[in-house]
């Protein structure tokens, strides 16, 4: 790999324009598009990798020695999610030592640039194959990035970012204040929040609490989320340009669908390889595109057979509901897409056997999120019976 001639940047291309047609036609007329950002690291145990520092890594759970990545994923509402986008951070260090740069096979004109301006060239590199996006979400990491914000507000680009409690806003008549702030002197009273679900997840939907607030910009608004058990609250700073729909639901959406990029490192991870790179050099990049390739192909076919093949019955709408005689299955999944890929290329697997565990592992799955979905509501019940509500 480190001696091939290859164009990575047009292979990234291929897979960034191949995931947006796929997904689009899969996708329900009208759902939302989202462009997530994040970054992803890799454990190492020596110093001669290029972009190796001991530095937070997601993996590691806190300060370790390895590499980071930052990824663009396009999610498409209904229909699926992939990594359309990469960019490994090198550290400023490590660019400025000749030794270390020739060593670790830096490209000469390479500069240093931080998670946020990686991210900016990521959305450049899409906005150039035409991928268009209702909105550009991330971490407190991108909603600190000033440059970043601002590259996306010349672009009429709207994002809704997570930003730190401590993030000053510039309210109405002038008045500055912090997230946590405005929260204490605008939201004490509980009819200015609304329980709203933010997506599906594994055990039903994620519902919170939300709120906002509007700023000095007409343009720009403030989005909590209160979690209704601890009340933990989460920020939002939001941009959406004029002339584009701007609704508390359409935010809520927006953020929402942020968190299926980590199920897209997942199985990146765990069915792909994308954090089991051995090469040290610069190039190392082309094994993340291998990985985005065979995820994107894996990710369209799930997408494209979704809605034929999902039989799940109805979730139940009581805890006393008895569950039906046949609960049904989930879609095919990009890890059952990819068990049964294996079983049509390995001579010694059979396709008939693949199909039989396959089902078999969808109708349990189904099952488990029936019996969920029923457990979620006598613990509703059983805290509405004994007179205790959640917190707002």
């Amino acid at each position: 790999m480190n001696r091939a001639r290859w164009d990575t940047a047009g292979a990234m291309s291929t897979i960034r324009r191949f995931v947006v047609s796929r997904l689009d036609a899969a996708a329900r007329s009208g759902s939302l598009t989202v462009g997530v950002l994040d970054e992803s690291g890799q454990e190492k145990k020596g110093v001669a990798t290029a972009g190796v520092k001991r530095q937070h890594m997601g993996c590691a759970g806190g300060i370790d020695n390895g590499i980071n990545t930052v990824y663009l994923a396009y999610v498409r509402a209904g229909a699926g999610h992939a990594l359309i986008g990469a960019r490994q951070w090198i550290p400023a260090e490590q660019i400025s030592d000749p030794v270390t740069a020739i060593t670790t096979g830096l490209p000469l004109d390479l500069t240093f640039a931080t998670k946020g301006e990686l991210a900016g060239d990521l959305l450049r590199e899409a906005y150039a194959d035409g991928v268009r996006l209702d909105f550009v979400t991330g971490d407190e990491v991108y909603g600190a990035c000033t440059s970043l914000r601002a590259f996306l507000e010349e672009h009429g680009q709207a994002y809704v970012l997570r930003i730190r409690a401590t993030f000053t806003l510039t309210l109405g008549a002038g008045t500055c204040l912090t997230c946590e702030q405005a929260v204490a002197r605008y939201l004490k009273q509980k009819h200015k929040w609304t329980i709203r679900s933010a997506g599906d997840g594994s055990k039903g939907e994620r519902t919170y609490a939300w709120a906002w607030i509007a700023t000095a910009s007409p343009t720009h608004f403030l989005l909590i989320r209160k979690h209704r058990t601890t009340g933990e609250l989460a920020f939002h700073y939001c941009f959406v340009p004029d002339g584009h729909p701007v609704t508390l639901p359409r935010l809520i959406a927006a953020a929402g669908l942020r968190w299926p990029v980590e199920e897209s490192f997942e199985a990146g991870k765990s069915l792909f390889g994308l954090d089991k790179s051995q090469v040290r050099l610069y190039e190392a990049l082309r094994h993340l595109v291998l990985v985005m390739a065979a995820l994107a192909v894996c990710v369209a076919n799930a997408a494209a057979a979704r809605h034929c093949t999902d039989t799940q019955a109805m979730t139940p709408r009581h805890p006393d509901e008895q569950p039906p005689e046949d609960l049904g299955l989930i879609p095919l999944t990009v890890a059952e897409i990819k068990h049964l890929f294996n079983a049509t290329t390995t001579p010694t697997s059979s396709l008939e056997h693949a199909a039989h565990w396959s089902a078999w592992r969808r109708r349990h799955q189904a099952r488990a999120r029936w019996f969920h979905h029923r457990a979620r509501l006598a613990t509703a019940y059983s805290r509405s019976a004994n007179k205790w509500r959640l917190p707002y």
